[in-house]
């Protein structure tokens, strides 16, 4: 293996990456630095998030840049801002013995004329978002005319994410005889499209096969039911507590109210999604760094440019759409070398798409028992054992004290005193724990019980998504309303004003009886029998929490009001575009003129759920209204329970 100073880089460079801790090149930066400096071709290199990357370009562009001349000389495309701030910094760290080199960050949510201010000034480096990018264009803030060097980082996310035109025009302001630098962790046909049209003759580098996942992170998968999968994040973090991991969701409004129950039941968490104001993300962000926070509840596209190495978990609350998020999901783990694992909570209808993922990353994954009570127990302990026996003992300030503290327990064998001192931390765990149910899901058991079958009644309800309406507080409102443990749930569909349910027909009587005269936000709720019972002629469904797209507006929330025709937000680029649509299909049910129609359009749930919400770990009914089971679920008894 080579070193840095192997791989032809100048001294100053070589002094600040030393300063920063860099001992050994990574593949990429071995394959890619020296094909840089030699400066005679156009790159594409497949490499994981995290394996980096920036170091990989940005060390070998400084070392290209002619300081003398202030004019733009190198421009640095990435899908969102956190990520443009980092490659900023680094470049800015890299660079710390290069005095007259300038490097500036270009982004959407903030004050886009203090940006223009630091390009007039001159700069020889930008980092840059494509939608604040293309505006600096636009407005001639930015002049482009003398950039040699064009990388495009994180290619694959970039065009995902909808910046195709706009990376197309901003390519098109740059010089064609410039050298381009593409680097991806995937490589679908729109990255492609670009590389072919704009990229002459590139030499492609592939650490590792291109569209896999990495290959130190290891897949492992827990199989319990849907109504269960909060209690399983839970216990799952309780069972690695020294857990350091972000937690995906698909939706804006999932990550949120699973970061508050979160916070509510005593963990170390917080929501990053597109919500949030810039000030609000890199206030999380800050805290997430900084490990003030131990879990990171986030959406796909708000996760996007995290760079955060020593993630030691991901876990997968609800699976990507597709294949190529969850590389991306789990590339945020084993970064640097390291290992990392990524955790997915999936039910019965789920576990079909585990084999479809493996086929497509390349990678096995590993069947988790849920740990039980006890074992979750045994985990504490002994991690609390560690802490003492390595914590740091102020003997100054300690010794004052200690007499006293010796009298109070002289009375006490040294056995007595250690059994005292794990029960005064200890004991709200073995309380919590105790009697806790096994999450576990028994396949032979959920086979046979389907192959039994049931009779199912499917119901229109007039309240939808825009009375507030979620799958969890519908099960919380049926548990409420009909008092019954017993009466089973099979699909709910979802509408934006309507909702289909499937209810067990021998209950029937009994939903329709305690759902009359009931109503929510002072509407009443009409229940009635649909009038098609055939599911062959339903439109097809997607599993809850909305499919791709469905969080995209505001993480991309942008600054590109003003010039190019006034749509404003909090970040790159404005707009939702990811509404669920209104599909063709449409079927009235019973005569009144203000029922809603079925638009196959609308999100659907996990199916084949119990409109029993969940016990905790303790077991016992909870009864507490229409507020998400999750959110009814008692946390560890006081303030900061994880040890």
């Amino acid at each position: 293996m080579n070193t840095f100073e192997q791989l032809g880089l100048q001294d100053n460079i070589l002094k600040a990456i030393k300063e920063l801790g860099f001992e050994t090149p990574m593949p990429v930066q071995e394959a890619v630095i020296p094909r840089i400096i030699e400066n005679n071709t156009d790159i594409v290199a497949l490499a994981q998030t995290g394996t980096g990357k920036t170091a990989a370009f940005g060390l070998p562009l400084l070392q290209l840049i002619d300081p003398e001349n202030k004019k733009t000389q190198a421009l640095i495309l990435s899908p969102t801002r956190e990520l443009c701030m980092q490659i900023a910094s680094d470049l800015n760290s890299y660079s710390k013995y290069m005095p007259n080199i300038k490097v500036t960050a270009v982004y959407g949510g903030a004050s886009i004329e203090a940006q223009a201010k630091q390009l007039r000034a001159g700069t020889q480096i930008i980092a840059a978002t494509p939608g604040r990018m293309l505006d600096m264009i636009m407005r001639k803030y930015a002049d482009l005319s003398e950039v040699r060097f064009l990388v495009l980082d994180e290619a694959d996310e970039m065009l995902d994410m909808g910046f195709e035109e706009d990376v197309q025009s901003i390519i098109e302001s740059t010089p064609k005889d410039r050298h381009t630098f593409l680097f991806s962790a995937t490589m679908p046909s729109d990255v492609e499209k670009i590389a072919r049209r704009y990229m002459k003759n590139p030499e492609t580098l592939s650490m590792g096969q291109r569209n896999i996942g990495a290959t130190n992170v290891k897949h492992i998968y827990y199989l319990t039911h849907a109504r269960d999968r909060y209690t399983v994040l839970k216990r799952v973090a309780d069972f690695h507590p020294e857990m350091y991991a972000i937690i995906f969701c698909r939706t804006r409004q999932e990550t949120q109210e699973i970061a508050d129950s979160l916070i509510r039941d005593g963990y170390d968490a917080d929501a990053l999604h597109g919500d949030l104001s810039q000030s609000q993300r890199d206030h999380v962000m800050k805290k997430f760094r900084e490990k003030h926070l131990n879990m990171l509840v986030a959406t796909d596209v708000a996760a996007r440019g995290i760079d955060v190495s020593d993630l030691t978990h991901v876990i997968n609350y609800q699976l990507p759409d597709d294949s190529d998020n969850y590389i991306h999901r789990s590339g945020r783990t084993g970064r640097a070398g390291k290992d990392g694992i990524s955790i997915s909570i999936i039910n019965m209808k789920e576990k079909g798409r585990i084999k479809m993922l493996e086929r497509q990353i390349g990678k096995p994954f590993s069947a988790g028992k849920i740990p039980s009570g006890r074992q979750v127990c045994e985990k504490q302990l002994y991690h609390l054992i560690n802490r003492m026996e390595n914590v740091n003992v102020i003997e100054d300030e300690i010794n004052d004290f200690l007499p006293v503290i010796y009298k109070k327990l002289q009375a006490m064998s040294n056995e007595e005193i250690i059994k005292r001192f794990v029960s005064v931390e200890f004991n709200s765990f073995l309380e919590y724990y105790r009697d806790a149910k096994d999450l576990n899901v028994d396949e032979s058991r959920e086979r046979s019980d389907r192959s039994e079958g049931g009779s199912f009644t499917r119901l229109f309800m007039s309240i939808g998504r825009k009375d507030g309406l979620t799958v969890p507080k519908l099960l919380g409102m049926v548990n409420e309303f009909t008092q019954s443990r017993d009466l089973k749930v099979g699909r709910v569909e979802l509408g934006d004003t309507f909702t289909f349910i499937e209810v067990d027909t021998k209950y029937l009587p009994l939903f329709m009886a305690s759902f009359k005269d009931q109503t929510m936000n002072e509407r009443p709720i009409r229940v009635d029998v649909a009038e098609d019972q055939s599911s062959s002629e339903r439109p097809g469904r997607s599993s809850y929490g909305g499919g791709r797209g469905g969080d995209r507006g505001g993480d991309r929330g942008g600054d590109r009001g003003g010039y190019r025709g006034g749509r404003s937000g909090g970040g790159d680029r404005g707009g939702d575009r990811g509404s669920s649509g209104d599909g063709g299909y449409k079927k009235s049910y019973g005569s009144s003129s203000d029922r809603p129609a079925y638009k196959s359009g609308d999100r659907r749930s996990d199916s084949s759920r119990s409109a029993t919400r969940p016990d905790s770990d303790r077991g016992g009914s909870r009864n507490a209204g229409s507020e998400p089971w999750y959110k009814e679920q008692a946390g560890k008894p006081g303030k900061k329970k994880r040890f």
